[in-house]
């Protein structure tokens, strides 16, 4: 089985989306969000700036495997709003993002299919402005070897092009890699044959 380590996420670049229906206003944003700290805050700052609407509504995903997620209608009906924006989430399979859907009421109720409508096509719109990038899970691997080796491990380093996440040189070495996780166990057993070539 081939390991899937690469996931969708969007760019920090805030994107915006509108929709609006019988004067009922849509206002949505798409951010790049890493922690639920991260989420809390912004969902307060719209709070905050958006004072004067009616509902603020949001959804989030966070982690390359899709593991933490919530959505939160805001006093509309049930699974009107948080639900369809987290489906537009999940059906562009995007992680470590949050989306806010801020509505102005316009008066005019619209039932439960067009609040549903509407949130999902706001947020379909935030994402469709938002710049996607293709992003990997990594691992990390740590190295330890004698000097002399120097020139063996970092011909490894320029056949597989891991980042060089520290380095300590002494008379025994430690070098600490990151590697898309598909890449690990390869870059590991290359690593491993120079020690028995040592021994």
């Amino acid at each position: 089985m081939e390991l899937k380590d690469e996931y969708l996420t969007i760019t920090d670049k805030t994107s915006e989306g509108f929709y609006s229906e019988k004067r009922s206003k849509f206002l949505a944003f798409a951010f790049h969000v890493t922690t639920e700290e991260e989420v809390k805050q912004i969902v307060s700052d719209f709070r905050k700036k958006y004072y004067d609407a009616r509902h603020v509504c949001w959804a989030y995903t966070i982690g390359p495997d899709y593991a933490l997620f919530r959505a939160n209608d805001d006093g509309e009906p049930s699974s009107t709003a948080g639900k369809p924006i987290l489906g537009q989430i999940t059906k562009n399979n995007l992680t470590d993002i949050l989306i806010i859907v801020v509505r102005y009421y316009g008066g005019v109720n619209l039932g439960t299919s067009g609040l549903i409508v509407a949130y999902r096509t706001a947020a379909a719109e935030a994402i469709a402005n938002a710049e996607i990038v293709k992003l990997y899970q990594e691992e990390e691997i740590v190295y330890n070897f004698p000097y002399i080796m120097m020139n063996d491990v970092m011909k490894i380093i320029k056949e597989m092009s891991p980042r060089i996440v520290g380095q300590t040189y002494d008379n025994t070495c430690e070098i600490r890699l990151s590697i898309r996780k598909s890449e690990a166990a390869r870059l590991k057993e290359k690593l491993e044959k120079l020690s028995f070539k040592e021994d």
